[in-house]
């Protein structure tokens, strides 16, 4: 593991509250956090425990009700809708577990766009490297619906990785895969936090895919329960069932 003490993220006092039904509904709740450069971190917790809402948040796709979020030394509530775009584009990866790719476009069309959006040129040194790490070299002209899962998947890493972001975001990239497919997609993950002092944050509800990472936390009710530094998987789950044990008695 390659650990950097510089920041990709941080997120401090951060509170996000909607409306459901006329109710307030707080998400967040003051949570402090940071994840370092080159490090990977899973993000865990129940249904309704405020892990995507954090994810989206601290990826500037969602603001704040409360508190600041930086990406680098960028602080995100002061930029208008256009520079956080901007920046969205250029520093930040997303992969999500529906893919998101553009069916009309080939698998190549799809790593490109983004550079494509931001009018960069492709530096071809890089997408080669990207391409050869995915292993996507026999299916560039291909279409996304030609492809399986795990293919798609790996077409969405690269897509994040083309503009070298300061921090890719991964919402549940492996819940749609099955198990060995999602292992693969998970080692990839893994290879370039170690290779490419890459930062993935990572939600997912599997803590077996939450064991590829360096460093676990635990979300309820809106807050940080647990922090936990390479648990593996028996001690996630453990935890995760202590919690479901104690909301139980609580309610």
């Amino acid at each position: 593991m390659s650990v950097h003490t510089e920041p990709a993220v941080r997120v401090t006092g951060l509170t996000r509250t909607y409306q459901a039904d006329g109710e307030p509904v707080h998400a967040l709740t003051r949570v402090d956090a940071t994840f370092h450069r080159g490090t990977f971190t899973a993000i865990m917790g129940p249904s309704g425990s405020g892990k995507s809402t954090l994810l989206q948040v601290a990826a500037g796709l969602d603001r704040p009700t409360d508190g600041s979020v930086w990406i680098g030394a960028t602080e995100l509530s002061r930029l208008s809708e256009t520079r956080l775009t901007e920046l969205r584009r250029g520093r930040v990866g997303f992969v999500f577990q529906a893919f998101n790719l553009i069916g009309a476009l080939t698998v190549e069309e799809n790593i490109l766009l983004p550079l494509r959006l931001s009018g960069v040129r492709p530096d071809p040194a890089w997408i080669a490297e990207i391409v050869e790490r995915t292993g996507l070299a026999q299916r560039l002209r291909h279409r996304p619906s030609a492809l399986s899962g795990g293919q798609q998947q790996r077409v969405a890493i690269a897509r994040a990785l083309v503009s070298r972001p300061e921090v890719i975001f991964c919402d549940e990239p492996t819940g749609a895969l099955d198990t060995n497919t999602a292992a693969e997609v998970l080692l990839l993950l893994r290879g370039i936090v170690d290779e490419h002092s890459q930062t993935v944050v990572m939600v997912t509800h599997d803590p077996v895919a939450a064991s590829y990472a360096d460093r676990v936390m635990v979300l309820a009710d809106g807050r940080i329960v647990h922090d936990m530094p390479q648990p593996g998987a028996d001690r996630i789950a453990e935890h995760l069932a202590a919690l479901g044990r104690s909301r139980v008695v609580t309610r």
